[in-house]
């Protein structure tokens, strides 16, 4: 070429357009442009052209490059961060970019700085926060484990508290090499590849039935329930496969921004991981958060919401302000009360534990629907067939007919007719169509569990959680360090594991079954305590100085019977979940998944005796 711009145009005309570069070319044509700045600078010597002029006209054709590769990036990017639900201003392109650029580059700290979800210099997200008290005593236990958590790779930054100088908050952050190693360790399913749908091939004729099918929907009006996405857009997460994260194949993964790749329930998560983990002291159960905050080494620990929840502007005009914002728009909000759950919403922010049980809650809610239409039938048929009940008619007509005493002393002689009242009552709940309703209601918890579990595997699919629960298994920090000494050989994984003998596991499971049926034995004593107050105090309410309850001596010995089984059933729910937590404790489950699957199913076993209990006695026992 006769000069280097002249070479470098005719370099940039030979350049691919952007819709014929494929995502695989992207590389090479980064390498193309690595090779044309290095070809220029040789020309540049050769010639005799005014050097501030070439530099001037090649910032130009660079700044034009530029442009094209960021266009080009945009075109074949597979997907978009979770930060593509904010809102964000448009930038134009002027000629002073690089100040402008410079101005924005100074701003972003400052906005991050008030936000105060970020480290002073305004570049560290706080992904968790420890609090604690300067009077604390614990000063040597809390120093070695803030030690031990930068020895992890964790940043870390104390602020003390503005309206009270003793308490200080310690900020941590964590950077991405620590986020990636974690990540690896604890198998966090990331996007690496968008998903792909085929359609059948459909003929003529079911396309034409599907036109005037589509075109018959437009005159009804939009369904209420769902959420409008033309006013509220891009409310749907971006359909992405998911692999467990690698470093080592770290280029698979789609990858736009590090600081974003990682969402903050994950970010929190991995910190939470490292902080339940970590030594405070020499010994074996000297380990981990949870002991810090009960000796009360420290006050509290919690990650931070993604800013505030409300906004001056509205989102239909200028966007979310943050996923919170969006979240308590789309779903916390009064006045969406009635529709449909944004679940990938509440997955994205809170993590797919809590997302799935919103998922099965709002499942469970619109089940409910057809048992109450079916109870609300049974209860105005009885309405309507009160006047028409033969049992309440012979009851109310009985007035010749005399009723022992309920008690031997002071309870006088009764005549039937004078529950006339109470077996009307009892007509309204107790009829004919209550037989209906029983076979209805047992028919309906089988269809409710069978439908949740095709639900739940459309969600697993949706989220890629198919084999999550496999994959998620990881030993319990405390299991670690109570058998650290006592290892042996994983014979799937093939590397050295802490073990608990079988004969430790036995008694600890001896130990925790006698203390749920000692439980068990608690909640059937207090029903049969009821049962006897209700004997004892008849008689004493029959001989009150007030007419008013010596006349309803019955009706007060049932209410307070029931006032006190109810406060003792929320006593024994509040004292069994310490013993349930205690007794889990004792157990030494070996990963998380069995340690909520131990709690889960003795809280269940109490729970089902406690609430039941009273309606047990009703059925088969009251009365003989």
């Amino acid at each position: 070429p006769e000069s280097p711009l002249a070479g470098f145009s005719t370099a940039l005309s030979q350049t691919p357009s952007i819709s014929s570069v494929s995502s695989e070319g992207r590389e090479d044509l980064q390498v193309n442009r690595l090779e044309t700045q290095i070809w220029i600078k040789p020309d540049i010597q050769k010639t005799d052209v005014d050097f501030s002029e070439i530099l001037s006209a090649i910032q130009e054709i660079a700044k034009d490059v530029n442009i094209f590769f960021d266009e080009l990036e945009g075109v074949n990017s597979p997907s978009k961060d979770d930060d593509s639900l904010l809102h964000h201003v448009n930038l134009t392109s002027t000629s002073d970019d690089a100040s402008r650029l410079e101005v924005v580059g100074e701003e972003v700290p400052d906005k991050n700085k008030a936000s105060g979800l970020y480290f002073r210099d305004g570049k560290c997200r706080i992904d968790y926060i420890l609090v604690y008290r300067k009077s604390n005593p614990q000063t040597e236990k809390r120093e070695i484990f803030e030690r031990n958590i930068r020895a992890e790779g964790l940043q870390m930054e104390k602020e003390s508290s503005l309206t009270n100088s003793d308490i200080i908050f310690v900020k941590l952050h964590a950077p991405w090499e620590v986020l990636g190693k974690y990540a690896e360790l604890m198998n966090v399913r990331m996007p690496f590849r968008r998903k792909i749908y085929y359609l059948h091939r459909r003929y003529k004729f079911m396309n034409r039935i599907e036109k005037q099918i589509s075109r018959f929907r437009g005159w009804l009006p939009r369904k209420p329930m769902k959420l409008d996405k033309e006013t509220l857009p891009d409310l749907e997460e971006n359909d992405c496969y998911t692999a467990p994260f690698s470093q080592q194949r770290i280029h698979h993964f789609i990858i736009h921004n590090k600081d974003t790749f990682f969402n903050n329930a994950t970010r929190s998560r991995i910190v939470h991981h490292i902080l339940q983990r970590v030594k405070y002291e020499e010994g074996k159960n000297k380990i981990g958060l949870n002991r810090l905050l009960s000796n009360g080494s420290y006050e509290a620990a919690f990650p931070l919401h993604e800013g505030s929840y409300r906004s001056k502007n509205s989102i239909r005009t200028h966007g979310a302000e943050n996923h919170r914002h969006l979240l308590y728009e789309c779903w916390a909000s009064w006045g969406v009360w009635y529709k449909y759950q944004p679940l990938d919403l509440v997955r994205r922010y809170f993590g797919e534990k809590i997302g799935l049980y919103f998922a099965w809650l709002g499942w469970y809610t619109g089940m409910l629907f057809p048992a109450a239409f079916i109870g609300l039938f049974v209860f105005l048929y009885g309405v309507t067939t009160l006047n028409h009940c033969q049992v309440s008619k012979e009851v109310c007509q009985a007035t010749d007919i005399i009723m022992c005493p309920i008690c031997d002393k002071y309870c006088p002689f009764m005549r039937l007719s004078d529950s006339c009242v109470y077996a009307k009552v009892t007509h309204l709940f107790d009829n004919g169509a209550t037989v209906f309703f029983a076979v209805f209601m047992a028919v309906w918890a089988t269809v409710f569990l069978e439908f949740w579990k095709r639900r739940r595997a459309v969600i697993a699919y949706d989220w890629d959680l198919v084999d999550w629960e496999e994959e998620e298994e990881e030993i319990r920090p405390q299991f670690e360090a109570k058998y650290s000494k006592k290892e042996r050989m994983n014979p799937i994984s093939g590397k050295p594991e802490p073990y608990q003998a079988f004969a430790d596991k036995c008694s600890r499971l001896i130990v925790s079954a006698s203390g749920i049926f000692f439980m068990i034995c608690v909640v059937i004593a207090a029903v049969f305590g009821i049962v006897i107050y209700r004997v004892v105090t008849v008689s004493t309410f029959a001989a009150f100085k007030w007419a008013l309850i010596r006349n309803n001596s019955q009706v007060a010995t049932t209410g307070t019977a029931v006032c006190i089984n109810f406060c003792i059933i929320m006593l024994l729910n509040v004292l069994y979940e310490k013993v349930a937590l205690f007794l889990t404790n004792l157990e030494q489950p070996r990963t998380e998944s069995e340690w909520e699957n131990s709690f889960t199913l003795k809280m269940f076993l109490f729970q089902f005796v406690n609430l039941n209990s009273s309606t047990f006695y009703i059925a088969f026992f009251l009365g003989r």
